[in-house]
């Protein structure tokens, strides 16, 4: 390549491009990094990771027979997140949970019913959470108490007192309000792809001149450096863009996941987003001189970066910074 060169030549670049376009057609390698890779991890994530909530086993320890623990007892079973298991004895909540049979358990006492109607003392009821999974053990425990405030509310009105509370507290979620995991999940996945395949298409792309013998060819033409780096670049940023459509339309139209915004402004984004990959995976293959071991440093520093800074699993701002 002649560096003392310094204007561009679009007849150049366009012969450039056109071979790099015939080896992209001649390289079954990139056709599935490119189409085949991206929907595959869309799938597995997609459907493989779920932080939905799903029904909960808790068992239900009854000693009382009265009416007011049966309409708890009741109420329970009517949830559509709780999954109730009656046990005839409180010495088998440990034995179940150990065997991660339940992951939470109430027990209503004996005097429960009494106390609730003759008003003898607090009527209360135990909750036993497995602790071993604080997050399922913090939501079982935030459940069974809402239902049991619920309750509390319903049967003092049905008595005639008024027990509701002091300030009624309603939550709305603006993002992903029916907060399904998949509407945010894919979104993150899309993004980590377009980091893995952009600099995974590119850092085979000059290693690959060096290892066939061609790169003294080019080194002897007149094309710029400039030229040769566009002519990686160019072909490639096209096929990520058409990755992108494609995981786009895979997300939409078989995963629904709904799309909300512009479709310039993600391409936009996307093209900034792709002009950092790309450039890494060039910068990787020039670096290394090989195709494998510039793969195999482009999958290791384009994933880990994208998946933990990337907000799919983190969030960004709640990222503790030095």
């Amino acid at each position: 390549m002649n560096s003392a060169r310094k204007s561009i030549s679009l007849r150049r670049l366009r012969a450039l491009c056109k071979k790099e376009i015939l080896q992209i057609a001649r390289d079954p390698s990139s056709i599935l990094i490119a189409f085949i890779l991206p929907v595959v991890l869309l799938f597995l994530i997609g459907y493989a990771i779920n932080f939905d909530t799903a029904k909960i086993r808790v068992g239900v320890v009854s000693l009382d027979d009265g009416p007011l623990a049966a309409s708890l007892v009741n109420t329970l079973a009517a949830s559509p997140v709780i999954e109730m298991y009656m046990l005839p004895f409180q010495e088998g909540i440990l034995r179940e949970m150990a065997q991660k049979q339940l992951r939470g358990a109430v027990v209503i006492q004996n005097d429960f019913s009494a106390k609730m109607i003759q008003n003898q003392g607090e009527a209360a009821i135990q909750i036993f959470t497995d602790g071993t999974e604080p997050n399922t053990a913090s939501f079982v425990s935030a459940y069974i108490q809402g239902i049991w405030q619920n309750w509390t509310v319903s049967i003092s009105a049905e008595k005639g007192l008024s027990r509701a509370p002091l300030i009624d507290i309603q939550t709305r979620a603006w993002f992903n309000p029916s907060t399904v995991s998949r509407y945010f999940l894919v979104p993150g996945t899309i993004a980590i792809l377009l980091t893995v395949i952009g600099a995974m298409l590119t850092s085979m792309v000059v290693a690959r001149e060096w290892e066939r013998g061609t790169m003294e060819a080019l080194l002897a033409s007149p094309t710029t450096k400039l030229e040769f780096l566009l002519s990686k670049t160019i072909p490639y940023y096209f096929l990520s863009m058409v990755a992108m459509f494609l995981c786009l339309i895979v997300a939409t139209a078989v995963m629904g996941v709904p799309f909300r915004g512009s479709i310039l402004a993600l391409c936009l984004l996307s093209t900034l987003f792709l002009g950092c990959a790309l450039g890494l995976g060039l910068f990787l293959s020039t670096a290394t001189r090989s195709q494998f071991t510039a793969a195999s440093i482009t999958l290791v520093a384009g994933f880990l970066p994208a998946t933990i800074l990337g907000g799919i699993i983190f969030e960004i701002t709640r990222m503790l910074l030095p």
